[in-house]
């Protein structure tokens, strides 16, 4: 979904939000089908994140091949890995400075760009792509996992994915988004956008990839994920609902850390998130001696 209105977290209601509903409903009355080709591309193709920071000394690159197409990947460091997922119009390069982290901490930090996403291949982007890439990456590239690192959407990704190898690691979650589908019908509804045609476009996705939206439940993927788990989130993001975590804070084995003034992007680059990989390492790394 265009970045425009993915993160379009204003409320209340204006001439432009309601002249986009009345123009997205009537040409999906008039033109179904071009407009689902058309609603599609506008929502499903992400804005492409343009690195900002300077790569790390080091960094390996790697294309690999998946069913969603090129996956770029990026590594760093040596020994047992930690996996990176970013989100929505995100990139693996968000993780440059944690990366950094992890390498010196005795660890391969390993980032991938999702589908659509930085330098992999694809248009469109959607959970269940992101999930196939997430699940190649580890099965291609990843012998030993010792933990994950994800952000916003890419913590719906790697609480929804069912592979083995996930099972039971440690997991650090910034600013995540639990409530995906009330999320999501958020903030395409505060657009102004077409529920009906939105919808269109989700059932799309949901055939082709046999993966219903009704089927994402965090909360309950996080209760039932046997390994400890980190969130860091920011109390002022305005667009992944700082109150999820909050509840979320309250199953067994599951911890927040509360910041503040960070927002959704930069707590990536934040001293709370690098104290809470050190914190997180360091004990999984004294449970397995």
């Amino acid at each position: 979904m265009s970045s425009k209105i993915y993160f379009n977290t204003k409320g209340g209601v204006n001439v432009r939000r309601r002249a986009i509903n009345v123009a997205t409903r009537a040409y999906h009355r008039i033109a179904p089908s071009h407009a689902r080709k058309t609603a599609r591309n506008l929502l499903l193709t992400p804005e492409r994140f343009s690195a900002k920071a300077q790569a790390p000394e080091g960094l390996q690159k790697k294309a690999i091949e998946t069913s969603e197409g090129k996956i770029m990947t990026y590594s760093l460091g040596s020994g047992p890995t930690w996996l990176l997922g970013h989100g929505w119009s995100g990139s693996a390069s968000q993780f440059y400075t944690l990366m950094e982290r992890i390498a010196a901490s005795g660890f391969t930090a390993l980032a991938f760009d999702n589908p659509a996403h930085g330098a992999s291949d694809g248009q469109h982007g959607h959970l269940p792509g992101f999930v196939k890439g997430l699940e190649a990456v580890l099965e291609q590239e990843v012998d030993e996992l010792a933990g994950v690192v994800a952000h916003s959407m890419g913590c719906t990704m790697v609480l929804e994915s069912k592979h083995a190898k996930l099972a039971g690691v440690p997991m650090l979650l910034v600013a995540p988004i639990l409530n995906y589908k009330d999320n999501l019908y958020r903030v395409v509804e505060g657009s102004g956008f077409s529920l009906r045609l939105f919808q269109d476009v989700i059932r799309e996705v949901e055939h082709q990839y046999q993966y219903p939206i009704d089927s994402v439940d965090s909360h309950q993927r996080l209760a039932g994920h046997q390994g400890h788990i980190v969130i860091v989130h920011d109390n002022s993001d305005r667009f992944a609902l700082f109150e999820q975590s909050r509840k979320a804070n309250a199953l067994p084995r599951v911890s927040l850390i509360e910041t503040s003034g960070l927002g959704h992007n930069r707590i990536l680059k934040s001293e709370p998130l690098l104290r809470a990989f050190d914190d997180l390492s360091k004990n999984q790394t004294t449970e397995t001696h």
